[in-house]
């Protein structure tokens, strides 16, 4: 059927070193900027709004909401009451509610 030894299909040697030297330069890029990006601070999400100023868009006797980075948020008031418009800083995220504080 077909021959053990076809000479209509050659690959030049040299085409396979440039393809393993491109392949291994390509994981070793893909390796190094996946490790620095894991070892990145986290910069958005939940972790990122503990110790940052939100303004009480309610007034908060202990609930409200508060406006954060464009985002409304339900917020819990540890002590005191806050007025609507008056700055708070988040002191803890649990769940989809803030733990704030009056800022001082």
């Amino acid at each position: 059927m077909f021959p053990i030894n076809p000479g209509w299909f050659r690959i030049d040697p040299w085409s396979i070193i440039i393809i393993a030297i491109i392949l291994i330069a390509f994981l070793i890029f893909a390796i190094i900027y996946g490790i620095r990006a894991h070892r990145q601070q986290v910069s958005a999400g939940r972790e990122e709004l503990v110790g940052k100023t939100a303004e009480a868009t309610t007034a908060m006797e202990p609930k409200g909401t508060v406006f954060i980075q464009g985002e409304r948020w339900a917020a819990i008031l540890d002590k005191g009451r806050i007025e609507s418009g008056e700055e708070v800083t988040i002191t803890k995220v649990e769940g989809l509610k803030l733990r704030v504080t009056k800022k001082e």
